[in-house]
C-alpha cells in the first residue's frame, strides 16, 4: 500500500493508504481494531463488512474522482455494486461527516 492525501476543494481531508493490488484491496480493512484516516481502493465498485471490527463509510467514486455515492456500512453488511463506480474510499464511521464529504464532491489523491 502507498501513502498520499485525500483532497477535496482544495482542502486536505485526511490521510490515505492506497490498495493497488488485488491483495491489499482483498484484505482492506480487516483485522484492524480501528482505522485513522481514508483506505482508498482502486478497481472497486462493491465492499462488503463482513469479518470487520468496526462499521465504516463509504464512498463510490467515478473515473474523475466524483462522489456517486455515500453510504455507512453496519458490520457483517454486503454493500451492492455501483456500476459506474471506479474507486471505492472506505473511512471509520463518521468520518465523512466531520470532513463534510457528500454525493457531488470531488475527490483527487495526491502524494
Amino acid at each position: 500500500m502507498s501513502e498520499c492525501w485525500l483532497v477535496s476543494a482544495g482542502h486536505v481531508l485526511a490521510s490515505a493508504e492506497r490498495a493497488d493490488t488485488r491483495a491489499a484491496r482483498a484484505k482492506g480493512l480487516l483485522g484492524r481494531s480501528s482505522f485513522e484516516g481514508a483506505l482508498v481502493l482502486s478497481k472497486c465498485r462493491s465492499v462488503h463488512t463482513i469479518g470487520m471490527k468496526f462499521a465504516i463509510d463509504v464512498a463510490y467514486l467515478d473515473a474523475e474522482g466524483i462522489v456517486l455515492k455515500a453510504a455507512h456500512m453496519g458490520r457483517f453488511r454486503i454493500g451492492l455494486p455501483v456500476w459506474k463506480a471506479r474507486t471505492v474510499v472506505e473511512a471509520e464511521a463518521g468520518a465523512f461527516e466531520r470532513w463534510g464529504l457528500h454525493v457531488g464532491d470531488k475527490v483527487e489523491l495526491r502524494e
